[in-house]
């Protein structure tokens, strides 16, 4: 409802009977509490802060006289979203202070070469952090690479090891936009005790760890968020899975398929955390737009809280990466 059909409604109101009041009334203030409670969650301001506190900090261990963390991002082929992904967290190690180095390497190279490329990185002292911006072409296998970053160096929390201490509560590194889902819903005050919540998408990188961190005991290392999580994905019977996201408190989406959750989909108040990335034509500019997997202006005037796309867990995505840098380059967690 906008401003002009409130001011309406207030005038319609004053010009209704006594007995007609109440109802009216009661329908006003249900719609202003309505609007009010919707949140968007602002992303990009989110990230600038998280960014702003890993920059801070490597500013004194340089005054200190210590060298800068350094990361190497190495990406194969000439992938359109890649090289995006790879320019964003760049720009954001130029921001912070962490020295890196993009390696671009042709969609022809043999796994071999990759392997071995990532192997002299794991044995170079001066280097932090490794990132493989995933895909890679079919002919290398995916789970070779990431289990090929060692661990300690691993920011992307691919690697097997760092899998499976997540799985145990354990400290490690976590993927970077499953991290940057909890970095909101904690700096938004958003509480996960005992709540429903519903994560749509398994993929092992995203839908998977945030199931996991949803789910797990607060007390242990992850710090996770001790709710009753559901797990949908592309098996759920789509008559199905409108039956689940209404339990949810907090939903999060990740499958790429544009408005696939809709508002009648989701509870009222509810936190609904958009990580969806969808190229599509605009059908009123016939340009191409991004949007989420979420139908965004119906949603948002029923949840409580909501990541917009762009400007949600994109910018978090890249600043939790600067954070696990960091944590590289203290050495943060213990391996042995």
């Amino acid at each position: 409802m906008s401003g002009k059909s409130l001011s309406f409604s207030f005038k319609l109101y004053k010009s209704l009977t006594k007995s007609s009041k109440p109802f009216l009334t009661k329908r006003l203030f249900q719609t202003c509490n309505r609007l009010s409670a919707a949140k968007i969650i602002n992303g990009v301001a989110l990230a600038k802060e998280i960014k702003d506190e890993v920059k801070n900090e490597i500013d004194e261990v340089v005054a200190s006289g210590k060298r800068r963390p350094k990361l190497i991002v190495i990406r194969v082929g000439e992938d359109p979203a890649s090289k995006t992904y790879v320019k964003n967290k760049i720009k954001a190690c130029e921001y912070t202070g962490i020295e890196s180095e993009s390696i671009t390497l042709p969609t022809t190279v043999s796994e071999d070469e990759l392997l071995n490329l990532i192997n002299k990185q794991n044995n170079d002292d001066s280097v932090d952090g490794i990132l493989v911006q995933l895909p890679v072409p079919e002919h290398i296998t995916e789970r070779k690479v990431c289990n090929a970053v060692t661990p300690s160096k691993d920011v992307d929390g691919f690697n097997v090891i760092n899998v499976g201490r997540l799985c145990s509560d354990q400290m490690t590194f976590i993927p970077a936009t499953p991290a940057g889902v909890m970095e909101v819903i904690r700096r938004t005050g958003i509480e996960t005790f005992g709540k429903n919540a519903v994560v749509c998408g398994r993929s092992k990188n995203v839908g998977m760890p945030c199931a996991m961190l949803l789910h797990a005991d607060g007390k242990y290392e992850t710090q996770a968020g001790d709710a009753t999580v559901t797990l949908c994905h592309r098996y759920t019977p789509p008559e199905q899975l409108p039956v689940f996201t209404k339990t949810a408190d907090i939903l999060v989406v990740a499958c790429g398929i544009p408005k696939l959750i809709t508002a009648d989909m989701v509870k009222e108040g509810a936190t609904v955390i958009d990580i969806g990335i969808n190229r599509i034509v605009d059908e009123k500019t016939g340009k191409t737009k991004l949007v989420g997997d979420v139908d965004f202006e119906e949603v948002a005037k029923k949840a409580g809280y909501i990541t917009p796309v762009p400007g949600g867990m994109g910018p978090m995505t890249v600043a939790m990466l600067m954070k696990n840098t960091m944590m590289a380059y203290k050495k943060e967690i213990n391996f042995d």
